[in-house]
């Protein structure tokens, strides 16, 4: 679904605008819709990242401790050796 809106933009602004756009293809429309679809989720990931570190959440240690509880489960059961593919 698309809704049409009246914006208004510098005229420094939309000719970068009209400039990439052409230059990745895109009508001037397309890339607008995508680089603020692009900036939103910027933002929630943004916000994300910091609601992550305010917990004192460190995902990218327990990511990495999780693969090497797998790798060690992996040794154990298949003393290095890894199944048959069915």
């Amino acid at each position: 679904m698309t809704a049409k809106v009246t914006l208004s933009f510098s005229d420094e602004t939309i000719e970068e605008a009209r400039r990439f756009a052409e230059r990745e293809g895109l009508s001037l429309s397309a890339w607008m819709d995508q680089a603020a679809r692009e900036k939103a989720l910027r933002e929630v990931f943004t916000a994300h990242a910091a609601a992550v570190g305010r917990a004192g959440l460190d995902l990218e240690a327990d990511a990495l401790a999780d693969d090497q509880e797998a790798a060690m489960v992996d040794d154990a059961l298949f003393r290095g050796r890894r199944p048959r593919a069915a």
